[in-house]
């Protein structure tokens, strides 16, 4: 499992469009998995610092528990509008709970509110990474996976 730093330094131009998406907007939509295996989405905040990628969320959040028990997750960029202007950008991996307060304190000066300090913390590991921009009015899609990367 990759942490976002590790990503940034394999594909540093696909990783700084994917911050620049999420820093912009800041929102995203997390995907998780329900108890009954159906999905379930979240709009969410993401946090891009440290070398990691994180979601602060209220304790008692359906996602966190989503999280904590099946770890897996999808996380995309808000389009901005119709014509997918600024672009999109997609990540997965697993999720793991954070109690270390180093690395709490770096993930709260990264972000771009003041967490609460009942918030839990969930550092988000990147296995999948993609991104679709329109050139032209025709998709130019970049896709990396920990191991290898391809353009499509």
């Amino acid at each position: 499992m990759a942490t976002w730093e590790e990503f940034a330094r394999e594909q540093p131009e696909l990783a700084a469009f994917g911050a620049v998406r999420f820093e912009t907007a800041q929102v995203a939509y997390l995907a998780t998995v329900r108890p009954d295996g159906a999905p379930r989405v979240h709009p969410v905040t993401p946090v891009i610092g440290g070398g990691g990628l994180f979601l602060f969320m209220e304790p008692s959040s359906p996602k966190g528990q989503d999280l904590r028990r099946q770890s897996l997750y999808a996380l995309h960029s808000l389009v901005t509008d119709q014509d997918g202007t600024n672009g999109e950008f997609t990540v997965s991996g697993e999720a793991r709970p954070v109690e270390d307060a180093a690395v709490r304190a770096l993930a709260a000066a990264a972000a771009p509110y003041d967490p609460a300090k009942r918030y839990v913390l969930f550092e988000l590991s990147v296995e999948e990474a993609a991104s679709t921009v329109y050139v032209d009015g025709q998709p130019v899609r970049r896709r990396w996976r920990q191991g290898k990367s391809s353009n499509r």
